[in-house]
């Protein structure tokens, strides 16, 4: 059996994910080598990695991956980190994450899906490279 977390471990474990939107890239990378899963989700699903992908921070994409964070990691909305960083229209995290193996055609809301969506051709030339 497990016990509980305490309401100031839950707090802390939160604070994390904050890090991850704000793009506190030494603080998060800290947290991990330190013990803290580098596919922690919180309860929407979101990994770290989605977070950093989401809200436009390519270095912290590239400390998460670096760490060993899952690419295929899909939320609760279908949504992987490659899905948000097209989305962000965030060059350098899309080519992280490309680099890192992510898969343009995950989720049931793909980032092939959303750079079609949003009509975004400079994306969706990274997600289909065209044949040399």
């Amino acid at each position: 059996m497990t016990e509980a977390l305490t309401d100031e471990e839950l707090d802390y474990l939160r604070s994390l994910f904050d890090l991850a939107r704000t793009g506190d890239t030494g603080r998060l990378a800290a947290a991990i080598e330190a013990g803290i899963p580098v596919n922690l989700t919180n309860e929407a699903g979101d990994s770290l990695l989605v977070l950093a992908a989401y809200h436009d921070h390519p270095d912290t994409v590239r400390a998460l991956l670096d760490a060993g964070a899952d690419t295929a990691r899909v939320n609760d909305r279908g949504q992987t980190a490659l899905g948000a960083a097209v989305f962000r229209r965030s060059e350098r995290s899309v080519t992280r994450l490309l680099a890192a193996g992510a898969d343009p055609a995950l989720g049931p809301r793909s980032a092939l899906d959303i750079a079609r969506f949003f009509d975004l051709p400079e994306m969706l030339a990274l997600l289909v490279p065209h044949p040399g």
